[in-house]
């Protein structure tokens, strides 16, 4: 399977921004690491602060990509775009949260992708990308995939 991994603004920042919220291993090691896990499995990553660059990526993927991690970041909150891009395309779409969104900030509880997406992983540092990733992988066994 070819998982491709999005993540959004700031998050390149992670493992020096705000650590007491998002940890302090960077995502690049963190990714090193789901890639040796999960070796049987091709998995790519693609991280922009630029909300056109995000909508382009979801786009792609509709060709070829067999499922999609999406950690939209504060766009998860803001952007109609990048929720109607998730909605347009085929490839089933995880939402992906570091932290608990529902235990921060109020505009945080808002998500416009969630009506678009098969699940969502939140509250549980990096480790929500192998949740997401584990089911995601079972989601795809169970439906046959492509």
């Amino acid at each position: 399977m070819h998982i491709l991994i999005i993540n959004g603004p700031n998050l390149n920042l992670l493992g020096k921004r705000e650590p007491e919220i998002y940890g302090r291993q960077s995502f690049e090691a963190y990714f090193d690491q789901l890639q040796s896990d999960f070796s049987m499995h091709q998995l790519s990553y693609f991280q922009s602060n630029d909300e056109g660059a995000i909508i382009d990526q979801l786009q792609a993927a509709a060709k070829g990509i067999d499922g999609i991690l999406l950690n939209a970041a504060g766009y998860t909150h803001t952007s109609v775009a990048i929720a109607d891009a998730v909605a347009a395309i085929p490839t089933p779409v995880i939402e992906v949260h570091i932290s608990n969104p529902y235990s921060r900030e109020d505009f945080r509880r808002k998500s416009f992708l969630s009506p678009y997406v098969k699940a969502q992983v939140a509250g549980f540092g990096l480790h929500s990308y192998r949740l997401a990733l584990e089911g995601l992988l079972q989601l795809l066994k169970v439906s046959g995939s492509r």
